[in-house]
C-alpha cells in the first residue's frame, strides 16, 4: 500500500524560494519512497496543481475543520515546512493544521524550517506545544534551533540545510534574456530587494530606497555594468521600481518583467556576473550557480546562510550606511574569484546536509508511520 505524505508550507506561488523547496521535496520523496502519494496544503490550489507533480492539493486556508481532519486521517506523515514559516502572525495558521494531524494520531515532523522572529509569548508557547509532539524536527540553520530551544522546544532538533540547495536549473535561453530587453553583451549584476519593513517610518523607508539606489549606481559606474532587479515575490517588483526611481543612472537598470519559476531563476544565474541582494533564495541560487554574492542589509537568515558558507557579510551595525555597504561590494568584486572558489569547496557539505532531510524522513516512515487506512 502506498504511503501518504502531506506537506504544509507557504506554497502557492507567493515566493520563488518556497516553490523551490517544494520542488525539491517532491523530487526527493518520489525518488526515496516508491509509490508515495503526495498531498500539498497550498495557499493557491490551482497554482500548485499547475506547477508541481503532486497527487492531491488542499486549499489550506479555505477548507473547514471536517475537510482537513478527513485529509489528515489518510496520511502516514505530515511535514511542516520547509522555509521560514514559524514567525509571529503566521505560525498559528500552520500549527493549526499540524495539530489536526496530531489529534488524528498521524506522525508529524518539520522539514528544514526556519524560525523567527518569535517575540510574542503566545506564539512561542504554541510553537513549543506543537513541536514537542512531533517525531522529528529539522531546521535549516543553527539560529533556528537556538530560537526554538529558547521558546520551549524540548525534543532533539537536527540542523540540516535548505532543500533548495539541491534544485536543478532549467535553461534560461539567450532569447529569454532578449525578451527582457537585455543583450548579454555587457556585464550584468543581479540585485534582489524587498520592502523596508513595517518598523520603518515613511522617511526612513525613503532613505532605505536611496541607500539601495546608491549601491546600484555604484555598481553601474564602478563595474561598467547593467543591474537587473530579480523579484522572488510579486511585491518585490514595486520595491525594485522605487529603487530605480531613486537612481542617478536608471537607464542602466532593468526590472525582470516576466514571471519565472525557481528552476528558471536558477538558470538565469549563468548570465550574471555577480549577485547582490536581500532575499535568501536569490543569494542561495547565485551561490549554487557559482556567482560571487553580497548581502544587502535585511535578515539574520541571510547572514546565517553566508556564515554556513564561511562567506563574509556586511557588519549589521554598519551595513545601513552607504560607505560601508559600497566598500563591501567593492571588496567583493576585487576578490570575487577567491570567493567563488571558496564557495565551490564549501557547497558540497551543505548540499549533503540538505540531502539528510529526506533520509531522516524515510527513516521516520519506516520506523513509526502506521499503515495508511484503506
Amino acid at each position: 500500500m502506498a504511503r501518504v505524505v502531506g506537506l504544509i508550507g507557504s506554497y502557492g506561488g507567493l515566493n520563488a524560494g518556497d516553490e523551490a523547496i517544494l520542488t525539491v521535496a517532491i523530487t526527493q520523496l518520489r525518488e526515496a519512497v516508491p509509490g508515495v502519494e503526495i498531498v500539498v496544503f497550498s495557499r493557491d490550489r490551482d497554482h500548485t496543481r499547475r506547477h508541481h507533480d503532486v497527487d492531491r492539493v488542499v486549499a489550506a486556508r479555505e477548507a473547514v475543520r471536517e475537510e482537513l481532519e478527513a485529509e489528515m486521517k489518510r496520511m502516514n506523515l505530515l511535514l511542516l515546512g520547509g522555509g521560514g514559516i514559524l514567525y509571529d502572525d503566521e505560525a498559528g495558521s500552520y500549527l493549526r493544521l499540524v495539530r489536526f494531524a496530531q489529534d488524528a494520531g498521524v506522525a508529524t515532523a518539520t522539514y528544514a524550517v526556519g524560525a523567527g522572529p518569535l517575540e510574542r509569548p503566545a506564539e512561542r508557547e504554541a510553537v513549543a506545544d506543537v513541536l514537542n509532539e512531533m517525531e522529528l524536527i529539522t531546521v535549516r540553520e543553527k539560529a533556528a534551533k537556538r530560537l526554538l530551544e529558547e521558546s520551549g522546544v524540548q525534543r532533539d532538533i537536527a540542523v540540516t540545510a535548505d532543500p533548495a540547495l539541491l534544485l536543478e536549473p532549467e535553461r534560461f535561453t539567450q532569447e529569454m534574456l532578449e525578451h527582457e530587453g537585455l543583450s548579454g553583451s555587457q556585464r550584468l549584476i543581479g540585485m534582489s530587494v524587498r520592502e523596508a519593513g513595517s518598523a520603518m517610518s515613511e522617511t526612513q523607508a525613503g532613505e532605505y530606497h536611496a541607500l539601495l539606489a546608491n549601491a546600484a549606481d555604484f555598481m553601474v559606474d564602478r563595474f561598467d555594468a547593467q543591474v537587473l532587479f530579480v523579484a522572488l515575490e510579486r511585491k518585490d517588483i514595486r520595491e525594485a521600481h522605487r529603487v530605480v526611481g531613486r537612481m542617478a543612472l536608471p537607464e542602466n537598470a532593468w526590472v525582470l518583467k516576466r514571471s519565472y519559476g525557481p528552476r528558471q531563476l536558477l538558470g538565469l544565474m549563468e548570465h550574471l556576473d555577480m549577485a547582490v541582494g536581500m532575499r535568501l533564495h536569490f543569494l542561495l541560487f547565485a551561490a549554487t550557480a557559482g556567482l560571487p554574492v553580497a548581502a544587502l542589509p535585511y535578515a539574520t537568515k541571510v547572514r546565517d546562510f553566508l556564515a554556513a558558507l564561511e562567506v563574509r557579510s556586511p557588519d549589521p551595525e554598519r551595513s545601513g550606511h552607504a560607505g560601508a555597504l559600497l566598500s563591501h561590494i567593492d571588496r567583493l568584486w576585487d576578490g570575487r574569484d577567491e570567493q567563488v572558489e571558496h564557495v565551490r569547496e564549501r557547497l558540497p557539505s551543505l548540499q549533503e546536509a540538505a540531502r539528510e532531510n529526506v533520509r531522516l524522513i524515510v527513516d521516520l516512515l519506516d520506523r513509526h508511520a502506521p499503515a495508511a487506512a484503506s
